[in-house]
């Protein structure tokens, strides 16, 4: 997606600490950025942050600004979305080139993918999901937006369908529809910038979607959850029951929509930053 920095407003000038949460998951409201976290700068982890389908890296301009403008290194990281096994290498090959602690961040099909290539990097601490996949092992990325997700509608209403060079057999390339795009994907941004995002969107292939996940990470690294209660394409319910499994710390946006991310950076940089606070 092209870069809408002067469309967001940037609250988190700066990341903070934790609340204090059991070791089940706790759910709290997102609302101002916490204080932040005093650490040295030898010891900061870098932020990598993935992005989903029908999306590219500008998803997190927000996000990278404000870090960046709190002390952080943060690095946007393209998401191929051909295949899961292959994009989540992709992903891998990038963080063994990162010296030190890393808080890996997934947003949509790119929880999927971060469940996947932190599997085996030692130095990755912490995971975030915002409004995410975060399969276990076997299941798919389209077995889990939930029974009432916009997306299990008639396909010939929800995609356009191009055909691609090397695609495996039977898949295509999937783009979003304009009146999905802007009504169900993004439908807390103004229609003018929700339908310029729709015309510059990346398309994904159907194997992101079928691919069986390989690994779950989440089952030996902490992990965070943003869920926002708006969002019609992963659904609450889908998002709150593979948080729950996951011992995630849970924070619930009321309202948003699939691209909270854009419209409200704030609150999702919030929540990195309690992960990276977790980082000693």
């Amino acid at each position: 997606m092209i870069t809408f920095a002067a469309a967001l407003t940037v609250v988190a000038a700066s990341v903070g600490a934790p609340s204090a949460v059991d070791a089940q998951a706790a759910t709290t409201r997102a609302s101002t950025p916490p204080l932040p976290c005093r650490q040295p700068a030898r010891s900061r982890p870098t932020v990598v942050l993935i992005h989903g389908a029908w999306a590219d890296t500008s998803s997190w301009n927000g996000e990278v600004d404000a870090l960046r403008r709190a002390g952080y290194d943060a690095r946007a990281i393209a998401n191929p979305l051909r295949n899961l096994t292959s994009d989540a290498a992709t992903v891998a090959y990038f963080l063994k080139t990162v010296s030190g602690p890393i808080v890996l961040v997934g947003h949509s099909y790119g929880g999927s993918v971060i469940t996947n290539a932190a599997a085996g990097v030692p130095n990755v601490k912490a995971l975030v999901y915002v409004d995410a996949a975060a399969p276990d092992i076997g299941e798919t990325t389209g077995g889990l937006s939930g029974s009432d997700s916009d997306l299990n509608k008639d396909a010939a209403t929800l995609y356009d369908k191009v055909s691609y060079p090397g695609a495996p057999q039977g898949a295509t390339d999937l783009y979003l529809k304009q009146n999905v795009f802007v009504h169900s994907f993004a439908q807390d941004l103004p229609q003018d910038t929700a339908v310029r995002l729709w015309a510059t969107q990346r398309a994904a292939s159907t194997s992101a979607f079928t691919t069986p996940s390989k690994a779950a990470a989440w089952k030996t690294i902490p992990s965070w959850y943003f869920i926002s209660t708006g969002d019609r394409i992963i659904t609450p319910a889908s998002e709150r029951s593979m948080a729950h499994r996951a011992h995630s710390k849970i924070t619930e946006f009321h309202g948003g929509s699939h691209l909270t991310l854009i419209s409200h950076p704030d609150a999702v940089t919030s929540v990195i930053g309690s992960a990276i606070c977790s980082v000693r």
